[in-house]
């Protein structure tokens, strides 16, 4: 039996975790899932959200943009995020403005197509839930929880 998940996050941009984790948590379209070592194999729709992520006995907090988490054979998780970031670098001052800004616009709702609507609302989202993991995680790069044998 496999100990570790071998993990990656992937975005447009680049690799931006690749390492052996214990366990990841992650928010899905269905709900909040945390995935272990020899897990079934899954594919699942990501939705904007916290994503915990266990390496020897400390938990890394995420934020990820939507996307998708794929779980293969052999422990091997793969995250292909529309973006991704750690907790400590979202700057809380900027995703305030973009909430704003959207909840601005999402207000002007009586003015905008289907399509532009959907665009301000996933937007009001994504800002949502970069902010919500910022002031909860705020000024930790990871959490010790103590080490899992």
């Amino acid at each position: 039996m496999a100990k570790h998940i071998d993990f990656k996050i992937i975005t447009p941009e680049k690799v931006m975790f690749e390492e052996k984790i214990d366990f990841v948590t992650l928010d899905t379209r269905a709900g909040m899932i945390t995935i272990l070592p020899e897990h079934i194999p899954l594919v699942s729709v990501l939705k904007p959200g916290e994503m915990l992520v266990q390496k020897d006995g400390e938990i890394i907090p995420l934020v990820a943009m939507g996307g998708f988490v794929e779980v293969r054979k052999n422990s091997e998780v793969i995250v292909l995020a529309d973006s991704a970031e750690r907790a400590e670098e979202i700057d809380i001052k900027k995703a305030e403005e973009a909430k704003e800004r959207a909840e601005k616009l999402a207000k002007e709702k009586a003015t905008m197509n289907d399509v532009e609507y959907a665009r301000v609302a996933a937007s009001l989202e994504r800002e949502l839930a970069r902010l919500r993991v910022a002031r909860k995680y705020r000024h930790q790069k990871s959490i010790n929880i103590g080490s899992r044998d």
